[in-house]
C-alpha cells in the first residue's frame, strides 16, 4: 500500500508500490465500499456471499488463515506462517523463524457471528494508527453465509488519511475474496500470490530487505 502524501523509508517485507498498483488496477473480488473518509480516518466495508454455513465459514476464517490470506499482503510472503487465536487477547500473528509480527489483537469472539480485532494493518501500524476490524457472519438470502469485513482506522498523522481509504479498501476486498475463494474450493494458480496448504509448495525465501 503506498503512502499518498509524504515520502517514507520503505517498510521491510512489503512492496508498497507494487501492492498499490495491483490494488488499484484489478477489480476486487468482494463488494467493496468506502463508508466514509476524512483527514483523521476512514471506515470501510466489504462483503461476500459464500456457499457455506456460518460455522464452517468461521472455521475457515480462524483455522485456515494461512491458506487463504494473500501472501503478497504479508510481511514475509509465502514463506511466513499466519495464525489467528480465536480468544480474547489472542494474536493474529505472522512468524518466520525468529521474525514475528502481531498484525492485530483479538478482542471479541462469538463463533459463527462475530470476530473483532484491533490494531493498524500493514503500514498503518508503523504510522502509529489504530483500527478496529470485524468479520461479521449472517445467513444469506437463498442460502449460504454473508461475510462482512468492516474496518475503521484513524489516529494522529501529518497525512490526510482520506487518500488512503480507496487503496486500503481495494486491498481488503482482495483479502476477503481470498477467504471466499477458499470456501468455494478454489485454489490460486501458480504464481498468483496466494498461499498454499502444503508448505512444500511455498515460494523460496524473500531476499533480505
Amino acid at each position: 500500500m503506498s503512502l499518498p502524501t509524504r515520502s517514507r523509508r520503505p517498510l521491510p517485507g512489503i512492496r508498497l508500490v507494487a501492492l498499490t498498483a495491483a490494488a488499484l488496477a484489478s477489480p476486487g473480488p468482494a463488494h467493496a465500499e468506502v463508508k466514509d473518509a476524512a483527514t483523521g480516518g476512514f471506515t470501510l466495508e466489504n462483503a461476500v456471499q459464500v456457499p457455506a454455513d456460518a460455522q464452517n465459514a468461521w472455521k475457515a476464517l480462524v483455522e485456515d488463515v494461512d491458506r487463504w490470506w494473500p501472501a503478497d499482503h504479508t510481511w514475509w510472503g509465502a514463506e511466513g506462517e499466519l495464525s489467528i487465536e480465536p480468544r480474547a487477547g489472542g494474536c493474529f500473528c505472522e512468524r518466520l523463524r525468529d521474525r514475528q509480527a502481531l498484525h492485530m489483537l483479538v478482542t471479541f469472539v462469538d463463533p459463527g457471528r462475530l470476530l473483532r480485532l484491533t490494531g493498524g494493518l500493514g503500514p498503518l501500524q508503523g504510522m502509529g494508527l489504530h483500527g478496529v476490524l470485524e468479520f461479521r457472519f449472517a445467513a444469506a438470502a437463498g442460502g449460504g453465509t454473508r461475510i462482512t469485513m468492516f474496518y475503521r482506522a484513524g489516529g494522529y498523522t501529518p497525512d490526510d488519511l482520506s487518500g488512503f481509504a480507496p487503496v486500503v479498501d481495494k486491498v481488503q476486498a482482495t483479502q476477503l475474496g481470498g477467504l471466499a475463494d477458499h470456501l468455494r474450493g478454489r485454489r490460486d494458480p501458480p504464481g498468483a500470490g496466494g498461499r498454499s496448504s502444503d508448505r512444500s509448495e511455498r515460494a523460496s525465501p524473500l531476499p533480505a530487505p
